[in-house]
């Protein structure tokens, strides 16, 4: 996923941020296969340092992947707010593609999110798990069969990709979806111009290619991916943040309950669109200059060195602390107002000497520390916060959503979230 807002470029309003599409996540790189994906590195998150049990697995289809019961490490089932109860902060880490190619970077978050007992969303590119050799397998809408914008991992790659993928999921972290060819721009193959049916090709294509990975590789020495991709995936992020419109009707048919494609929300409470919660990325303050960013690693990359990512390294310091910065002070607006979720994207790649990588970790600690503090902070997955959505009272969420950004609740949370109206509704009753 790649899009960029700069207000000073792009002309973008107050309330809404411009996504511009470019050719997508394209060259990930890397060399040294650091970082342990085996599930037995680090400190468990949820106790001790034991290794991850091995599930009981039933196999699926070919056994590419298998029913192996309730996902180990979730949450308990979420509540209601009580009258007066002050919202938790919600937090959702989120990466694009989700392959590893080698650079130790999907193990090494990994491994930061168990020390910290954190979930996060892993939006898995369904070719990252075809090879390259069958390519032609892969039909995309409006695109030469076999073609890709972003390319075909090596089966060394595919073989990490599937490791990582299957800890993942067994330390409580959620397997989404980016597609498949990651099409973007202004032309006719762009998935801006997608259709409904041309949406519901693509993503059967992204489910097979998970669901039959063991047949399109022919490898039978691999565990089964421990879940069942049909039930597991919930929700998305189109390639640059294009074509949701057109997607949301296909989502809904296929009782998906949330879409995180929408380009450049605010930090706000979410709402529904088409019967789907969209859980967009958000504008967040920028130190030192005089527009926000999208929350999300490219973002900054295009603001700070104009797509290059190559720049001149004596820019890496800056750009690294002013990343950091624009993600914790994002946090900090959220927490000490309005409580509105805050949604985090990136990739792992390496642009800028891995600036954006140490930026992101930087940031994600600060906000863990917060958390062990004592803050009512939860570092969860997009299905963890939807669940907890779906359990709150309509007219709660009603009125969360008329605090703006940065906007405090008058009188306080004990006030705000103890009436039984939405703040204005009573006067306009009695004028009635």
């Amino acid at each position: 996923m790649r899009a960029l807002s700069r207000r000073g470029m792009l002309g973008l309003g107050a309330g809404a941020a411009a996504a511009v599409s470019l050719a997508g996540c394209g060259g990930l790189t890397g060399s040294d296969d650091s970082g342990r994906a085996d599930g037995s590195g680090g400190d468990s998150a949820q106790g001790g340092s034991k290794p991850e049990p091995e599930p009981t697995a039933r196999p699926i289809g070919d056994g590419s992947t298998a029913h192996t019961g309730k996902q180990p490490h979730q949450p308990g089932k979420p509540e209601p707010l009580e009258p007066g109860q002050t919202p938790p902060q919600f937090v959702v880490f989120s990466w694009d593609g989700a392959g590893e190619v080698g650079n130790g970077l999907f193990p090494r978050f990994l491994d930061l999110a168990k020390e910290h007992g954190a979930s996060m969303t892993f939006f898995l590119s369904g070719l990252y798990l075809l090879p390259e050799s069958k390519k032609r397998l892969y039909n995309p809408p409006n695109n030469p069969r076999g073609a890709s914008d972003i390319g075909y991992l090596t089966d060394d790659h595919v073989k990490a990709t599937l490791k990582n993928v299957r800890r993942a999921w067994l330390e409580g972290h959620e397997i989404g979806t980016h597609f498949n060819g990651h099409f973007c721009g202004e032309t006719h193959g762009s998935v801006k111009n997608w259709t409904p049916r041309q949406w519901r090709s693509e993503i059967d294509q992204a489910k097979a290619f998970v669901k039959e990975w063991r047949t399109n590789t022919g490898w039978t020495d691999l565990p089964s991916l421990p879940f069942d991709y049909d039930k597991e995936l919930v929700g998305g992020r189109t390639p640059c943040l294009l074509g949701q419109d057109n997607l949301l009707p296909t989502a809904r048919e296929l009782g998906w309950r949330y879409d995180a494609s929408s380009p450049g929300g605010l930090q706000v409470w979410p709402t529904k669109r088409q019967g789907i919660w969209d859980l967009p990325l958000q504008q967040i303050p920028f130190p030192g200059r005089g527009f926000e960013v999208l929350s999300m690693d490219y973002n900054m990359l295009a603001n700070q060195s104009l797509n290059s990512t190559k720049a001149p390294t004596h820019n890496y310091p800056g750009w690294r602390k002013q990343s950091a910065q624009a993600y914790i002070q994002g946090f900090k607006r959220a927490y000490e107002t309005n409580r509105a979720p805050f949604f985090v994207g990136n990739h792992f790649e390496q642009w800028n000497g891995g600036i954006y990588m140490d930026a992101v970790e930087e940031a994600f600690r600060h906000i863990a520390r917060e958390k062990e503090k004592g803050a009512d902070v939860r570092l969860v997955s997009f299905r963890q916060f939807t669940d907890w959505l779906d359990a709150q009272k309509p007219e709660v969420l009603d009125k969360l959503r008329t605090l703006g950004v940065g906007q405090q609740p008058a009188g306080g949370w004990r006030q705000f979230t103890g009436r039984t109206s939405i703040p204005g509704e009573d006067a306009s009753r009695n004028a009635a």
